[in-house]
């Protein structure tokens, strides 16, 4: 049975944001930035920012995407889901994120598939809400 909180989160999402950034445990990888693509979803409860039309009521997924490109730009990782972690860390640093979902994908990384990736979900502890 879900919370009264859970019952009222919404969702906000960022697809297929591209950046670059050092990826991989192969030394070809460690030489140059690969693409990686990103997606998001953030649940928070947007009751407040319905009723009132004001952005300081809304989770800001502007600041988040800036932060998150300077957090993926600057980052040299071995595995994608150190990053994803990362990320996920980051979004929850956010007063109003309650609960977030990332996947990060490296496209060609394996030979015949689109791309590869991984996806988590992590949310706030009671505690921190």
């Amino acid at each position: 049975m879900r919370s009264k909180r859970e019952k009222r989160l919404d969702k906000i999402f960022i697809k297929d944001l591209l950046l670059r950034c050092i990826i991989g445990i192969n030394e070809s990888e460690r030489r140059e930035k690969q693409d990686v693509i990103i997606n998001i979803v953030f649940w928070s409860d947007l009751t407040g920012a319905i009723k009132t039309d004001d952005i300081r009521e809304a989770v800001d997924y502007k600041e988040i995407t800036k932060e998150l490109i300077k957090l993926v730009e600057s980052s040299e990782f071995f595995l994608i889901e150190t990053l994803a972690e990362k990320i996920a860390e980051s979004c929850l640093r956010h007063q109003k994120v309650c609960k977030v979902k990332v996947a990060v994908e490296k496209p060609g990384a394996l030979r015949f598939a689109k791309s590869v990736g991984v996806e988590i979900v992590r949310k706030k502890e009671l505690t921190e809400r």
